[in-house]
């Protein structure tokens, strides 16, 4: 039974486009790539990057001058790069970040087959990308992840104490719980957020939409409830599971997120005393995490990291990649394969049908 269950979530929990919404293109001339839908932009580039399980992924960097941070940007299961294209654009410009967006395995026309442990390599191949190639300091990058995206973004900040911040956009508690209301964790399960996010010491931005027909809206707001630094969440009224993009509060309250953690851990006292009244009494999370350690010792936890950041941050660009392929390195020992998600996917297709146009962007930020 565990083994089937593992079979139809994985199925369920990858749609790439098929075919992809755009190729990679290189101009004979030049030399410069892009992507085959747009035209080459100067502060746009198009990157292959191989990654640690033997696959090729695609990624987009987009440069904002301005930038004081930039956002790493893991998108949703039934989209690709010529999709998020415009979107990335739009965030870079009106956010002022840097923004790096890339394709799973098997997405676009990044190689491989989706898999969850791919997708923990692929972020890990986006973040050194960031790191190695434009310089990027670990405690200047803010995590963003949407829907089966916020697995991967949260698995990383579990692992890396020191990100500016993560959004978590309509995200899952896990794999199995998107289908079936379980209350406990299986070992059989995908993208356990429920058991890694009071791993996370960053602040945490949750939005979802209260209408959200694929990842119902509970799944946000308990992972809102289960944070450590978390935020004023955003729940957007009547908003569905691939709109939220065009609700004016969506880019309004990111722009005051970012803002906010701007400031030292010290100034964000404020702001975490006025989320504490968007949290509805806690009633037992026993149902949920048996193993889970008391709110105490997270506190404890929490404060030595505070006191560690600072220090931290004097640490050069080489050690931080050292110790991030030590810790890459550990985790992917402990970790299982679940190399069966790329079998038949029947009965997909109601995952997509909240999946809207990404034409329709240019309404996002009209007047």
């Amino acid at each position: 039974m565990g083994g089937v269950t593992s079979s139809v979530a994985a199925k369920l929990a990858f749609f790439p486009p098929s075919p992809p919404s755009y190729e990679v293109v290189t101009e004979p001339e030049s030399g410069v790539v892009r992507l085959s839908r747009y035209p080459h932009r100067e502060n746009v580039e198009v990157l292959r990057l191989p990654t640690r399980r033997g696959t090729e992924i695609v990624a987009l960097y987009v440069r904002n001058p301005m930038a004081a941070f930039t956002v790493l940007y893991s998108h949703g299961n039934a989209a690709d790069l010529g999709q998020m294209y415009e979107l990335f654009l739009e965030l870079s410009i009106h956010l002022r970040v840097n923004l790096l967006g890339y394709d799973y395995s098997g997405y676009g026309q990044s190689s491989g087959k989706p898999t969850e442990q791919n997708t923990y390599a692929d972020i890990e191949t986006a973040y050194k990308c960031l790191v190695e190639n434009y310089g990027a300091k670990e405690e200047e990058i803010i995590l963003y992840g949407q829907s089966v995206g916020s697995g991967p973004t949260v698995d990383l900040a579990a692992r890396l104490p020191h990100f500016r911040a993560i959004m978590l956009h309509s995200p899952i508690l896990s794999g199995l719980r998107v289908m079936y209301p379980v209350k406990r964790t299986y070992w059989f399960d995908i993208y356990k957020n429920i058991d890694k996010i009071s791993l996370v010491n960053c602040p945490v931005l949750v939005i979802h939409g209260t209408s959200d027909e694929v990842v119902d809206f509970s799944h946000g707001k308990k992972l809102w409830e289960l944070c450590n630094e978390k935020y004023e969440p955003l729940w957007l009224k009547g908003g569905k599971h691939c709109d939220l993009e065009l609700f004016p509060e969506y880019l309004k309250h990111i722009k005051k997120f970012i803002s906010t953690v701007e400031k030292s851990p010290s100034q964000r006292s404020t702001w975490r005393k006025s989320a504490e009244q968007f949290e509805p009494p806690r009633k037992s999370t026993d149902c949920f995490e048996p193993s889970r350690k008391s709110i105490d010792r997270r506190e404890k936890s929490r404060q030595s990291t505070e006191k560690s950041r600072s220090k931290d941050q004097r640490t050069t660009n080489v050690e931080n990649l050292e110790k991030l392929k030590i810790s890459f390195d550990q985790m992917e020992k402990s970790r299982r394969s679940l190399d069966c998600f790329d079998k038949s996917r029947k009965n997909i297709d109601q995952l997509d049908r909240g999946r809207k146009s990404v034409d329709r962007l240019d309404r996002i930020w009209a007047g």
